[in-house]
Parts: structure tokens; sequence; C-alpha cells
């Protein structure tokens, strides 16, 4: 009897890792390098912001944008993503993916704190800035209903990872800095699950009753680092850039994620699988043409190379030491984002404010084949356009006509200025048909369109 239930909790435990480890335990990490921006300012630019790098965000974009930053900066924002996938098989059956509901909770988050240690009085390392980000890379989530065609493939994926950035920069001359900082990958409770997490409907057999609810997870922490640089090769007369160039390389990092089947809430195993991470290299080109003391004006290009091609398989190591093999074969993919910034910085009616409206455009290619697509991350090539609103008040500047905004802290807490930035984007996936899968319930017609609203408060002290 013992030898026999054994072997049912093998079968088990193979089934569930053919229906949840294949197509893919992290289709949010699948489908982008960066959750729809990791600033609001590049946000609605796009996130074509390497090149110009001027807010504490840059520790994100590109770290070596750091030294342009001057006494300490704090960064902090959301967004907040909603909106559907619509499926329809080829029998015409249909069914409808959303974010857990109206938008995703909780919402994708950053923070940065930045420090010119040379404002600060510290001269002996020469022009050096350090910071340390926050940010939550891949934290969206996709629900489906638990009727669904295809629920034995996925009805709940989400995948709420953090990344600790701490991070240096420096000025080797006045026109070129360099940047080095680390990307550490975790998972906390304090954000979403904390961990990765996969639920769908067991169809039956290996002595589990047909529609238990069965779910997967796992948890680890990995170490990737990034390097970049930023080049001024053109200043105006006030020694402010009118043309930039960055280059931004960020490693691969490889997830040993560890975790465990459960049905109906019970554990069946533990489970083992490795993803990696990819390498992105950026390159960045920002110009000025209008760059004066009263107005700015920047156009900026960037590009992004992924190196999706380094996952190759997903296996699965289950508990008693057999592997189940789950090839990928995923594609490198680019991405081209195009953006805009006009920048009032003396306004009359507005003294002592900046006032920014930015437009962006960016063109995202997807790295799944049919082959193993998963309803779990709407993965389609995709276009996002948006843009955003800037609103800057100096020290002296009036907060609602009244109150001075150096005044709004206490003590060494008294702000140089408080920044708040607003962004919109809406992504419209091209319409995908997948045709081969090895589930052939997830073979059909997909329809996606994702709406993200952003907010950033920045303060400089």
């Amino acid at each position: 009897m013992k030898h026999q239930a054994c072997l049912i909790r093998i079968a088990v435990v193979a089934g569930l890792a053919f229906y949840w480890w294949g197509p893919g335990v992290d289709p949010v990490a699948a489908q982008v390098p960066r959750i729809q921006g990791q600033g609001t300012a590049a946000s609605g630019m796009g996130n074509a912001f390497s090149a110009q790098a001027d807010d504490p965000s840059a520790l994100h974009y590109n770290p070596a944008g750091m030294t342009q930053l001057h006494g300490v900066e704090v960064m902090t924002g959301v967004l907040l993503s909603g909106g559907t996938t619509n499926f329809t098989s080829p029998t015409g059956v249909t069914a409808t993916g959303d974010r857990n509901g109206s938008v995703a909770w909780p919402p994708p988050g950053h923070l940065y704190i930045t420090a010119n240690l040379k404002d600060l009085g510290v001269t002996a390392l020469g022009d050096l800035t350090a910071g340390i980000g926050l940010t939550v890379p891949f934290g969206s989530l996709t629900r489906w209903p638990n009727d669904g065609p295809f629920r034995t493939a996925t009805t709940f994926n989400t995948l709420p990872l953090l990344d600790i950035k701490p991070t240096v920069a420096y000025k080797l001359t006045e026109d070129l800095s360099i940047g080095l900082g680390a990307d550490i990958y975790t998972f906390s409770g304090l954000f979403g699950e904390g961990h990765v997490e996969r639920r769908s409907v067991w169809p039956g057999g290996g002595g589990i009753p047909a529609g238990t609810q069965v779910e997967l997870f796992g948890r680890d922490t990995a170490a990737g680092f990034n390097a970049s640089l930023l080049y001024t090769p053109l200043r105006n007369a006030d020694g402010k850039p009118i043309a930039n160039i960055g280059i931004v390389y960020r490693s691969q990092a490889t997830l040993h994620l560890s975790g465990a089947f459960l049905a109906n809430g019970a554990k069946v195993s533990d489970a083992e699988a490795t993803f990696v991470l990819p390498q992105v290299i950026t390159g960045a080109i920002a110009i000025w043409p209008v760059r004066t003391r009263e107005r700015e004006w920047k156009l900026e290009v960037d590009v992004d190379h992924v190196g999706w091609k380094s996952v190759r398989n997903l296996d699965v190591q289950l508990a008693n030491g057999s592997t189940i093999p789950q090839p990928l074969n995923w594609r490198n993919t680019y991405a081209v984002m195009v953006g805009t910034e006009h920048k009032w910085l003396a306004l009359e009616s507005l003294p002592a404010w900046e006032v920014a409206l930015r437009a962006g455009y960016t063109n995202q290619q997807t790295q799944m084949p049919d082959l193993t697509f998963d309803p779990g991350v709407p993965s389609a090539d995709v276009h996002i356009i948006g843009g955003g609103l800037g609103l800057l008040c100096k020290e002296q500047g009036r907060f609602l006509g009244v109150i001075a905004c150096g005044e709004l802290g206490v003590g060494v807490l008294k702000p140089k200025s408080i920044g708040l930035d607003l962004s919109y984007q809406a992504a419209l996936y091209e319409d995908r048909t997948i045709t081969g899968n090895r589930n052939p319930t997830v073979n059909g017609l997909y329809k996606t369109t994702l709406h993200t609203g952003g907010v950033s408060i920045k303060v400089a002290y």
C-alpha cells in the first residue's frame, strides 16, 4: 500500500508539473524587461529616458546619469494597471482575463534615494554619487475564470519580484560619467503573495478529483549587476547638455525557485525549477533642439536588446529526484522607445515653477513562440502610446499660491524643490492567433488592451 501511494504521489507531481511549469513559470517577466516604466516622467516619454536620466529614476534607466543630480533627492511612486485580454477558441468559446480586478493590486511601485557626496561635503572620493532603489520589475498579474476553456493551463498568475538596487556613479570628466550597481532580486510578503504563484484547475487523474484547485508557488533570491555610461558631446553656453549618449548593460540573473505543489491548499510535493532573467543591453540618444533659460525641448530614441534566447528550457526537479524536461525555445527581442518632453522653466503665471508636457511611443516584440505561449501573460507584439505632465515647485514657488515650497519641510528636511509627475499609457497588443500549442486548449485568438496610470513624487534637498 505504501508503495502504491508513493507511485500515485509521483504521478500527481508529474502531472502537475506538466500542466503548470510547462509553458513558463515566469510569464510576467517573459513579456517585458521593464514593467511599463520605473519612473513616471520616463513613462510619459515611452520609457525613452536612458540618455536624459536627470531625475532619481536614473538609478534604474541609466545609473551614470545620477552624477547630474545634486544634494539628496528622493522619488517614489506607483503604477496603476488595468485592462483585459479577450480569448476566442477555434470553436467559438470565449473567455476574458483581467488583472485580478479592475486594477492590479498591490500596484507595482518604485522608490529611489540618491546622494551627491561632493555636494554633501565628502570630497575625498571625487565626483561620486551613491543611491539605492527598490522596484517591482515584473509585478503584474493575470486572472482567468475558473470555468474558462483553458482552466487546466492557468487561472491565476503572478510574480511579485522585488529588485533592490544599491548603485554608485562617478564623473570621470565633465562630459563622461559611469555607473555600476547590483540588482538583488527577491520576494517579500510585504508585496503581494511573496512568491511566484500559478493556479489552475486539475483535469482529473493521479488520485486527485477533477475540478480540484491546484497551485504552484516558489521563491528565491538572486543577484545580477548593471554597468552604464553617459556621454555628453555637445553643451550649450550655460553648460547644459544638448546631446547625450547613454549605454546600459544589465546582466542576467538566475532564480533557483524552490516551492511546492498544493491541491485544495494541501501540499502534494516539493518542487524546484531554474529560471534565467535575461541580460538587457540599451543604447540611447537624446538631443535638445531647444534648451534656453526659458524652455527646453528634448527628443530621444532608446533601443533595448533582450537576451530571451538564454531561456531554452524550464526543467522541473521533482521531490523524488526525477526531472521533467520542459523546452521553451524563446527568442531574443528588441524594444524601440521614442519620447519627447517640452518644459517651461520661467512662466510668468507660475513664478519659480517648472511645467513639462511629455509624450512617447514604445514598440515591443514578443519572445514566445506559439508552441510555448501561455495565457498567463498577454504575450504579443505591442504598441504603447502615452503622455504625461510634470510639475516642479522650487523653494520660492508657492504651493496652492499660499505656502513657499521650501517651507514645507522641517529643519534640514526643508526641500529645494518638490515635484509631481503624472503619466498615462495605453498598451495596444496586436491580435494574436495561437496554433500548435502543446496544450491544445490554449489555441485561439487573443485580443489585449492594457491601461496604466502613473504618479511619482520627487523631493530634492
